[in-house]
């Protein structure tokens, strides 16, 4: 089974593009990212980064991720992923609602999950259409669009940096 999402791109696109990008690999350790959240109009509405720590034990990767948004409010997730096979993974985190699955080929991967979004004080349940393109061996671009009953929330967009000195 091949993941398409609502951007249109099928995974199988992008088989041949390098470097290879392997979750396991890449996320384990240090990494950072920085990123924007936009609404559907395409306004900013957040600003963050994100620190995470990654640890791979051969079968689940265990990524805490730690958030710190513009206006000083604070997140924690941590995902438990499983590697099914070369190609497909699934994964649980605190605020996933059932299980993410997700599929890699070349340097795409592609997350699709239901998630509890805190928006003020409301608490809705969207989906995400999550894709990562590793650009270099430590720079990763992440877009992800929310949906709700499939009508587009917002997109959030990612940039991650891998560097042993972080």
């Amino acid at each position: 089974m091949i993941l398409t999402g609502c951007s249109g791109s099928n995974l199988s696109e992008f088989h041949n593009n390098r470097p290879v990008l392997k979750i396991e690999n890449y996320f384990a350790g240090k990494t950072k990212a920085w990123g924007i959240f936009e609404d559907r109009f395409g306004t900013v509405k957040r600003q963050f980064h994100v620190d995470i720590t990654g640890t791979w034990d051969g079968s689940e990767l265990m990524l805490e991720e730690f958030f710190i948004f513009d206006d000083g409010e604070t997140d924690e997730r941590v995902w438990r992923i499983k590697k099914i096979n070369n190609h497909t993974y699934e994964g649980k985190a605190n605020d996933v609602l059932g299980k993410a699955k997700g599929q890699s080929f070349g340097n795409a991967f592609n997350w699709q999950y239901e998630m509890t979004m805190q928006i003020g004080s409301l608490a809705i349940d969207v989906h995400f259409d999550d894709w990562m393109f590793l650009q270099s061996e430590k720079v990763l671009i992440n877009r992800a669009e929310i949906t709700k009953l499939g009508i587009k929330i917002g997109v959030v967009t990612l940039f991650f940096i891998k560097d042993k000195s972080l």
